[in-house]
């Protein structure tokens, strides 16, 4: 299943389908209209039932557009929406890298992690764009000199030795690539996810909306600090190397602090509850 979080007529997952199509069979969907930042959100079914449009997909793939964002595809993918299950979701190609803490609001990334919780691993690729973006997105009009064959190749290497060698326990790999042809790229190299703030919410401000009192927008300061840590994913894929990250699962995780201790509020809460 080839997916992504910007919309199935994007120019990142035409070259994305091509090149797992060369892989084995692919079925591409993808949301019907942009979806960045939308994590593994699946929207509000409950309050009804989004639709899904059989589409005309370049080299006569099979490929399905869905009225929501990433992970609901792969939601219904899941249930047997679309036949049978899947071997692996291959998530992009997204303009902009998915870093540091975009990771946690990535559709790109979060398609993946739906589709973890069926049990299917992932591979979500992002692609570095080199002016004018924050991480996870860039802005449209410099995606003119983005090299979506190289991403594109850099993806079917990996996914190829993943589909050689799957493992027993889904994974989700999140793969950054820098915008540059493949001969020019440093190497591989796995890689922690940074811990810095890039991109926006530094600094944040509410400004009244005129003749709408109560009402205000919201003002976001985007900005870039200082370069990253070179060991992270995000200080890889800005000098020339593609950054591989395996994300680990949601499960539980003890607190760092000691419940035992008499203080501990949690402690005070049970002891409540018992004694009720």
């Amino acid at each position: 299943m080839v997916t992504n979080d910007d919309g199935i007529e994007t120019p990142g997952i035409i070259h994305l389908a091509a090149a797992m199509a060369e892989l084995g069979e692919v079925v591409v969907i993808a949301p019907n209209r942009e979806f960045s930042g939308a994590s593994a959100s699946i929207g509000a079914i409950h309050l009804g039932t989004p639709t899904v449009e059989r589409r005309t997909f370049a080299g006569g793939l099979e490929a399905w557009a869905v009225d929501g964002p990433p992970a609901l595809g792969v939601f219904y993918a899941t249930n047997g929406v679309f036949g049978a299950p899947f071997d692996l979701i291959v998530s992009g190609i997204n303009p902009g890298a998915n870093t540091g803490r975009a990771v946690y609001y990535s559709g790109t990334v979060g398609a993946c992690t739906a589709g973890r919780n069926a049990g299917w691993s992932g591979v979500a690729v992002s692609q570095h764009v080199d002016f004018g973006s924050i991480e996870g997105q860039s802005f449209e009009d410099i995606l003119i000199g983005q090299k979506w064959h190289a991403a594109a190749t850099i993806a079917s290497v990996f996914v190829a030795g993943l589909l050689a060698d799957l493992p027993a326990e889904p994974v989700i790999a999140n793969l950054n690539v820098p915008n540059l042809e493949v001969a020019d790229m440093v190497g591989w190299s796995l890689a922690p996810i940074a811990r810095n703030r890039f991109g926006p919410g530094e600094s944040g401000s509410l400004s009244p909306i005129v003749d709408r009192p109560g009402h205000f927008d919201v003002k976001l300061g985007w900005s870039r600090q200082t370069e990253p840590p070179f060991h992270t994913d995000s200080g890889f894929v800005n000098n020339g190397i593609v950054a591989v990250s395996y994300l680990s699962p949601v499960a539980h995780q003890a607190r760092p602090d000691d419940l035992t201790k008499p203080e501990s509020a949690l402690t005070a809460l049970v002891k409540r509850f018992d004694a009720e």
